[in-house]
């Protein structure tokens, strides 16, 4: 498959290493040399120097043979004007990141269809997206609803009061089928567990269950349910503009925000938020405006090191519940091992939905995981494929893949090693991001 990216920005250098991978054939244009930097060296990418509007640019990187290309600039107008040209000089998909949440609007999709724009996309309403469901599942360090809400996978944070703890899989504890745990991040490394492993403090721990079974799984990771109504967000940014209209009406909001001019147009745009002129940097004033009463802080400011020194300031002051958007993915780990709560990641976010686009039909859905090297893979088990062959255990999967459930007529399963898989079920996987291809041949016909 042949891609060009135009755009080496943080997205767009993201995703052509994630896609680097799968040994496509991956262009990478921009028109700044320093931002291409070394990756054709590391990775297998060509990296061209060009205009994403420029039409003989287009031309000399292959753009009437690309199977998709994808506009992520800043700009937003350059991603629109660069795939409506790519369309018609025979771009088979386009895909522009855009920021004017009006173009993804049902009624105006056939005017974007007509332009040759196959796909828009929106990276912070996907990351507002997430902070939204992490507040109303906050319990939870990260939560995502599969397959139509018939499973669900809960990440949480391992406490020593939990009594899950110490318990090797082996042993029986975990056969109730109540809950199905997928994989344990420990120590920055993520494990698929064998009958030896145990659950520790400390663990970020992936479980599959169904949501009737979710108190019982919280009470089984020592966890307890607090009710959200008053969340204080530190920075004014897009992200937290989106994610505030989402929120119920009856949650107070407040958003501290350094910049007097951005301030002006939140209090024009959001009547349900006290928009406060400050830097969230300055405890005395995060005190006065009540930080300590807040249920929930969500730091999403330009800089990650701002959202990180955010979360912590607010454990500091008592709060439970603290999401950070962290841009620079080499401090994911460093904000995880300081136990800030929630980290999202808009790259990863945006690239797991590109990314989903390149799959074969048998693949319905793809979520890359921000805190783990991983992702959650939901597949159809298509008729005479060979995972419909025999009992899960005999399968002789890639290493590192666990499968955590399916669902057969509307109704999510766990399953075990005795299941067996019938065509037209949907099947969730948990694996690393380098083995989706090598998965995607049990599926298919």
């Amino acid at each position: 498959m042949r891609i060009i990216i135009a755009g080496a920005g943080e997205v767009g250098t993201h995703l052509a290493k994630l896609l680097s991978r799968e040994n496509m054939d991956i262009t990478l244009l921009d028109e700044d040399q320093e931002r291409l930097g070394t990756l054709e060296t590391n990775y297998d990418i060509m990296e061209r120097l060009g205009n994403a509007t420029s039409i003989n640019d287009l031309k000399e990187s292959g753009v009437k043979d690309a199977d998709l290309f994808i506009a992520v600039t800043p700009e937003e107008n350059t991603n629109l004007t660069a795939c409506i040209l790519a369309n018609k000089f025979g771009a088979k998909k386009t895909l522009a990141r855009i920021d004017n949440y009006e173009y993804l609007l049902p009624e105006n999709k056939q005017l974007f269809d007509d332009l040759g724009l196959t796909h828009l996309i929106y990276p912070e309403v996907l990351a507002a997206n997430e902070i939204c469901e992490s507040l109303k599942t906050n319990w939870l360090r990260y939560h995502i609803s599969l397959c139509d809400d018939t499973l669900e996978l809960c990440v949480v944070k391992v406490y020593e009061n939990a009594p899950v703890v110490g318990h090797a899989f082996a042993s029986g504890y975990f056969a109730h089928g109540r809950f199905r745990v997928v994989a344990i991040k420990r120590n920055n490394q993520t494990l698929i567990p064998t009958g030896a492993d145990t659950i520790e403090p400390g663990d970020l721990v992936y479980i599959m269950c169904v949501k009737e079974e979710m108190d019982y799984t919280r009470e089984q990771f020592g966890k307890t349910k607090r009710e959200i109504k008053n969340v204080f967000f530190i920075g004014g940014s897009r992200i937290a503009q989106k994610a505030v209209q989402q929120l119920p009406r009856d949650i107070s909001v407040k958003i501290l925000e350094p910049d007097k001019d951005i301030c002006y147009k939140l209090s024009e745009k959001l009547e349900n938020a006290l928009i406060l002129n400050g830097d969230g940097s300055d405890m005395e004033m995060l005190r006065e405006e009540g930080i300590q009463d807040a249920d929930a802080v969500v730091a999403v400011a330009e800089k990650s090191e701002a959202n990180i020194f955010a979360c912590l300031t607010a454990k500091r002051f008592g709060v439970r519940k603290t999401i950070a958007e962290v841009e620079n993915i080499d401090y994911i780990p460093m904000a995880e091992g300081l136990d800030i709560g929630t980290v999202l990641n808009k790259k990863t976010i945006t690239a797991s939905y590109i990314y989903q686009l390149l799959l074969d039909a048998s693949v319905l859905n793809v979520r890359n995981l921000t805190n783990a090297d991983a992702q959650i893979v939901e597949f159809r088990a298509m008729p005479g494929s060979r995972i419909t062959r025999g009992k899960i255990r005999d399968m002789r999967f890639p290493k590192n893949v666990n499968i955590g459930g399916i669902v057969r007529a509307g109704e999510g399963i766990l399953v075990n090693g005795d299941t067996e898989i019938a065509e037209g079920d949907k099947v969730v996987v948990f694996c690393k991001s380098d083995v989706i291809r090598q998965l995607d041949k049990f599926f298919k016909e």
